[in-house]
């Protein structure tokens, strides 16, 4: 099976920036189509609709830092592939649940192998969440090739 689309979620943690050079690679040798794409978590329910009245402005500057966040994020991923001369396409999709967003990312761009890091950030978080790798591996039908 030869692969031509690879997705690639990215989250700015150093695990994913190395899943970002492997998945360069890959595409560079497959001559594959290369997306990286990032899930912007979105603002949490209760700053934007729970509690007391926050002030617009500062739901703006929070979605305006979390946009931009999820630009750096993408700009740093595509910024690698163009060293490695490999043309890339970036995607952000708003979704508190990572692992939904890269799923709905593969079948909204076609991608037929998802190149991700084996985990990504860490902390309570993490825990909390649990491996967002794991959950693409048990509900995604498109292949998942996991850098450790």
């Amino acid at each position: 099976m030869s692969f031509q689309h690879l997705l690639v979620p990215v989250d700015g943690s150093e695990r994913s920036d190395q899943a970002v050079l492997r998945a360069v690679e890959l595409a560079r040798s497959l001559d594959a189509r290369l997306t990286f794409v990032h899930a912007e978590p979105g603002l949490p329910v209760a700053l934007s609709g729970m509690g007391e009245p926050m002030d617009p402005r500062t739901l703006e500057l929070l979605a305006n830092a979390s946009r931009e966040q999820s630009e750096q994020i993408l700009a740093c991923a595509s910024g690698k592939a163009a060293d490695l001369g490999v043309e890339s396409e970036r995607l952000t999709l708003v979704n508190p649940l990572p692992h939904a967003a890269i799923m709905t990312a593969a079948r909204q761009v076609g991608a037929d192998l998802i190149v991700m890091a084996s985990h990504g950030r860490r902390g309570i978080s993490a825990l909390l969440l649990g491996s967002e790798t794991q959950k693409v591996l048990t509900h995604c039908t498109v292949p998942v090739l996991v850098v450790r």
